[in-house]
């Protein structure tokens, strides 16, 4: 069987499963974010009081945070409250960051664990291993009462990785080169897992970069089998060291096909406006001018990702017509940030750092006027997203948005780099 295949199997109770049934699966997690409230006026209107186990509860109020809007303050209030009413430990509020990230760096997500949650970008938990998708709220709702909810077993396509980046050139290329090649559905309902000699090689963090973005490829959940690097990354993070049982696809397993990717024939990368599919090599959109540049995300906020960016701008100055606004994935990624003084850099650069969380991609603040054009890190460029339906989106990884950033159109990262 297939990491998926393994993972729904045992949380269904079976010895196996194949692509395509149904199985009544107990996920180990079921995260909720700023939609918790919408879950709990549910659960209050069809008279439900009991939960099938609290534990299995994370709330993270990522969206919006802190509340701009009465509303948003009431929805708010209303998941604080549940979380009190109902014992919910794995609770963090405002001041916490990005759900993905605040539960792994939490020790929360383990190999082999079936979580699932409020956000389609739940694939990312499938860096450290584990069996990560989004649903509705609703489902949500469901599975705190029931402990269980209905998946269908995906197929799976496996990704061979090999050779290493050049210069310049990062996961998140990576991700913008194969959405471009297969499509926003080329992976429609599909597991993948991505293999080769350059796995080894890459870090945690690419590997969250990685298993986030390929969301957009349309996948139900996405993995990089758990390594060394995944053992060393929740050393010290999990509470019960004893459930770190990494789950592998059997030698056997089946996919319905292989995707070879030679990452040395690779070049930095930028998802044109509307669709994240619309991918060009940077070469074709060079000097494409931008009024802002959004560093952010659970795709790219990372303390890597800062890094990435400040050692670019280190020393140099952003154009005096472009804004930057620099969102940090999480506290944690902040303070660590601080600390090293990555975020001296940003700021002495010319950047605006806000408090973490997901900021200008749930549209918190950042918002667009007509006719401006903001380039990302974030996974999603769809109109209207960032405000104005006459505005544009580029995607990018952090090192294109640092260089773009200094020359105030879309520019070359490997200029920086020579």
């Amino acid at each position: 069987m297939t990491i998926a295949e393994k993972i729904l199997a045992a949380k269904s109770g079976r010895s196996s499963v194949t692509p395509g049934e149904i199985v009544e699966a107990y996920p180990d997690l079921v995260m909720s974010h700023t939609a918790t409230w919408r879950s709990a006026s549910v659960m209050q209107r069809i008279g439900a009081t009991k939960l099938y186990d609290v534990d299995r509860l994370a709330i993270v109020l990522d969206h919006i945070s802190p509340a701009k809007t009465e509303k948003y303050a009431a929805d708010q209030q209303t998941s604080r409250n549940f979380a009190r009413k109902n014992g919910v430990t794995k609770f963090y509020d405002v001041d916490s960051g990005i759900a993905h990230l605040v539960l792994m760096e939490a020790g929360h997500v383990v190999p082999g664990d079936l979580i699932v949650g409020t956000d389609s970008h739940c694939t990312i938990y499938g860096s450290l291993g584990a069996l990560g998708t989004g649903i509705g709220y609703t489902e949500v709702t469901s599975v705190w009462i029931t402990g269980k909810l209905w998946l269908k077993v995906p197929e799976s396509i496996r990704i061979i990785l090999n050779g290493r980046f050049p210069a310049g050139v990062y996961s998140k290329d990576l991700m913008l080169y194969l959405i471009g090649k297969l499509g926003a559905d080329g992976c429609g309902y599909k597991s993948v897992e991505f293999y080769g000699g350059s796995v080894s090689g890459l870090s945690v963090s690419e590997r969250m970069t990685m298993t986030n973005l390929a969301m957009e490829m349309g996948v139900k959940c996405a993995f990089v089998p758990p390594d060394e690097k995944t053992a060393e990354y929740l050393k010290g993070r999990l509470q019960d060291p004893s459930r770190y049982r990494p789950v592998l696809a059997d030698a056997d397993a089946v996919y319905e096909r292989d995707i070879d990717v030679d990452l040395g024939q690779l070049e930095p990368m930028v998802a044109c406006p509307h669709e994240v599919e619309n991918t060009k090599p940077i070469g074709q959109v060079i000097g494409t001018h931008i009024d802002q540049v959004f560093l952010g995300s659970c795709a790219n906020a990372k303390y890597e990702d800062l890094v990435v960016a400040a050692g670019i701008l280190k020393g140099r100055k952003i154009n005096p017509g472009v804004r930057m606004i620099i969102t940090p994935g999480s506290k944690q990624i902040m303070l660590e940030a601080m600390n090293s003084g990555v975020l001296q850099t940003l700021i002495e650069s010319g950047g605006l750092v806000t408090n973490p969380g997901c900021g200008a991609c749930a549209g918190d603040g950042g918002t667009l006027a007509d006719g401006e054009v903001c380039l990302s890190t974030a996974n999603r460029n769809f109109i209207g997203r960032m405000g104005s339906n006459k505005s544009e989106i580029y995607l990018s990884s952090p090192a294109t948005l640092a260089a773009s950033a200094i020359q105030g159109v879309i520019a070359d990262p490997r200029e920086y780099m020579k």
